[in-house]
């Protein structure tokens, strides 16, 4: 068994699994300058027995391991914990981070990734999730406003119109918000099933949300597209 995030104000706590020392040596000083207690482990074995003995709050979990796999790891943490999970992937590799989402990741790094980068992603995992926020009311952020009781959106107080799919859309990359999803994810969660014509619709719809609630669509403000991977919603 599992255990989940640790509570109260107590410093945070990371776990940091790479099989390349330098590595992590480099990410423990820059999280524990940050304030963070870090544990080490530098095989997919080690990281499971650090994750069912101790409560964590992040998991840094690098795809390429000795004796079990990244993917294999997160797997069977997801099995019984919900701790946020950041995937270090290599670069280039898209089919790894659409992989490590998939066994259950809520995020990933591309290495070579300067610190700064790294300690955001850490801290943004470190938010109260979403999911809380979506249990109010009314969901808000910049002139973005969405109702959900009344299954209503507006932007700069005016009401958009959309229509159940785009509505759905919009409401599960809030739920997840700061989280990659998938295209898969995405066209299981609202289709059920994925072919290659719910993919091009997936496209359309998104674009369709992004011109009636982004300001410049081209350069959009909520919904940042991970090329290759999927769709993240920003966090507030």
């Amino acid at each position: 068994m599992f255990n989940v995030e640790s509570e109260g104000n107590m410093a945070k706590k990371v776990l940091v699994v790479d099989d390349e020392k330098l590595i992590v040596k480099g990410i423990r000083f820059s999280l524990e300058q940050d304030g963070m207690e870090v544990d080490c482990a530098y095989d997919g074995e080690e990281a499971l027995s650090l994750a069912s003995s101790n409560q964590y709050d992040v998991i840094l979990l690098d795809v390429m391991l000795p004796k079990l796999t990244g993917f294999e790891v997160c797997q069977q943490i997801r099995e019984s914990s919900d701790v946020p999970i950041i995937m270090l992937t290599a670069k280039g590799e898209d089919m790894d981070k659409i992989l490590g989402l998939e066994y259950g990741a809520d995020d990933y790094i591309t290495k070579p990734f300067h610190i700064n980068e790294l300690l955001a992603r850490v801290r943004v995992a470190l938010r109260k999730k979403t999911s809380d926020v979506i249990k109010t009311k009314v969901f808000t952020m910049d002139t973005l406003k969405i109702d959900f009781e009344k299954y209503k959106v507006f932007v700069e107080d005016k009401e958009i119109h959309m229509t159940p799919i785009e509505y759905k859309l919009l409401v599960l990359l809030v739920e997840n918000a700061g989280k990659v999803l998938t295209h898969s994810f995405i066209i299981r969660k609202i289709w059920g099933y994925s072919t290659t014509e719910d993919s091009q619709s997936l496209r359309v719809f998104m674009a369709n949300i992004r011109r009636k609630i982004e300001k410049d669509s081209a350069h959009p403000r909520y919904i940042i597209t991970e090329v290759g991977v999927g769709y993240r919603f920003v966090e507030s």
